[in-house]
């Protein structure tokens, strides 16, 4: 096999997810780890048997051919094009940049230079959610009508030991969780048209839990509560719930309805999970997952599909144009909430190609 060389930039909290799940994917190698923290790169890659670099010299490696950028939010877009001009697919983690423009800037340059980029979540192809996707591609459900998405907790200082980045400029619950949500939803029911809905900050200060930081107050300058309606070009309408201010609930993550059944989604942040489909009239059955990547942590299955993606040139799934597509939804929750309504969708995007088989030796994907 023809290998893709990676570089890692960004040794955070998640990295460690990332580089557990490359092993998986043969046709991925990681050629080093950077971090502005050299420490940080250091202790990375020694847990996981790699190379601590600069990240001047992983941008100036030529054994490189993709960066994969684990930066805070507010650094994906300029670790990004750092990695075009040095002539580097770039693959980060969600979101895309922290508002529209941002990530306009980063499309836009990667199409200017022929390079491609893409972004987290790639939990969409995991098996759960693939197996949801054939439910609706083969009509069970009837005419898609409707759904909800939900994703409310009392916060992420609770468990993270760093969580002020996320009640900073580019995080709160939307770009932190809606991600994954609406990432899904392009992909059962294809691009959204219009969104509506209101944002707000019920507290203006946050006391961690969590450790080493227990009990340091850190303020809050986002929307820890978003509320609102997607409406979809295909002519479904979808409720979503995004908040860090709720003490618990019931909701499922993920339900579609449509004129002749309801399909309970997994939850869009793992890539496995029970489905289930109720027919008209009759009761809630467990469907069978025969789709690959139902049975563990895959955060990396995006990587690795643009790596075949490059060798094989055809599209990636987890790509630009999608990544974009909803950070311009996520933000227009914002705008519809300040200006009172409903905001139309500029960008359109294709739904990604279904994934019905593993990225491994000798099957890179249709």
């Amino acid at each position: 096999m023809n290998k893709v060389g990676i570089g890692i930039i960004g040794c955070g909290n998640i990295s460690g997810a990332y580089l557990t799940a490359m092993k998986s994917f043969p046709i991925l190698d990681i050629k080093g780890v950077a971090d502005l923290n050299r420490e940080l790169a250091e202790a990375k890659a020694a847990e996981f048997g790699l190379k601590a670099v600069d990240i001047a010299a992983l941008l100036a490696d030529p054994s490189i051919e993709i960066i994969v950028n684990l930066t805070i939010p507010k650094a994906h877009v300029a670790v990004g094009l750092q990695a075009l001009d040095a002539g580097k697919h770039t693959y980060s983690e969600k979101p895309l940049g922290i508002n529209f423009a941002e990530g306009k800037k980063l499309a836009d340059a990667a199409a200017a230079k022929g390079l491609r980029i893409g972004a987290a979540p790639d939990t969409f192809l995991g098996g759960g959610h693939q197996t949801a996707r054939a439910i609706i591609d083969e009509g069970a459900i009837g005419i898609p009508v409707g759904g909800t998405a939900t994703f409310m907790c009392p916060g992420h200082e609770r468990w993270h030991p760093n969580p002020a980045f996320y009640y900073e400029v580019g995080g709160g619950p939307m770009l932190d969780m809606g991600p994954y949500y609406i990432t899904d939803l392009v992909n059962l029911l294809g691009p959204v048209s219009q969104v509506a809905g209101f944002a707000v900050t019920p507290r203006k200060e946050r006391i961690i839990t969590s450790e080493p930081r227990n009990g340091e107050h850190i303020p809050v300058h986002v929307p820890t509560h978003v509320a609102g309606v997607m409406a979809f070009a295909s002519g479904a309408v979808v409720q979503i719930g995004m908040s860090f201010d709720v003490a618990g609930h019931k909701h499922v993550p993920l339900e579609v309805y449509g004129t002749e059944g309801t399909l309970i989604v997994p939850d869009p942040n793992r890539f496995g999970g029970p489905v289930e489909f109720l027919k008209k009239g009759g009761e809630f059955a467990e469907r069978e997952i025969t789709a690959p990547y139902a049975d563990g942590n895959y955060r990396s299955l995006g990587v690795a599909d643009m790596a075949h993606a490059i060798r094989s040139n055809r599209p990636h799934r987890a790509n630009g144009s999608l990544a974009l597509h909803v950070l311009e939804v996520m933000e227009a929750f914002q705008t519809a909430s300040d200006t009172g309504r409903t905001v139309t969708i500029t960008t359109q995007t294709e739904r990604p190609a279904p994934l019905s088989e593993s990225l491994v030796d000798g099957q890179i994907g249709r």
